[in-house]
């Protein structure tokens, strides 16, 4: 297990995941100004928990998408204090 969470993987994992977090919002914003098909509110959010939620917030506030929606606002900054606590406690554990 300690070969898999090294902090050079999970280094790489986040950057992937915060830059198809960033990506996510401004392709939401692009569709959204064109009236076409749109992301779920769900897959964003997704992204987001699964490691995305710096690159979420970032898109959130450079493309003006999603600012006014609570579980938006409110709700990707707790998932990245969560995240946070998660990293710190793993690492406390020897695990990372």
């Amino acid at each position: 297990m300690n070969e898999i969470l090294t902090l050079q993987n999970i280094i790489i994992y986040l950057a992937v995941m915060n830059l198809l977090g960033f990506l996510s919002m401004f392709i939401d914003k692009k569709k959204a100004e064109k009236g076409s098909w749109r992301t779920p509110e769900k897959t964003l959010l997704t992204i987001g928990l699964l490691g995305g939620s710096i690159g979420s917030i970032i898109g959130m506030y450079v493309f003006h998408h999603k600012t006014k929606k609570l579980r938006f606002s409110v709700g990707l900054p707790v998932i990245l204090i969560l995240q946070i606590v998660t990293v710190c406690y793993l690492k406390y554990l020897g695990w990372i």
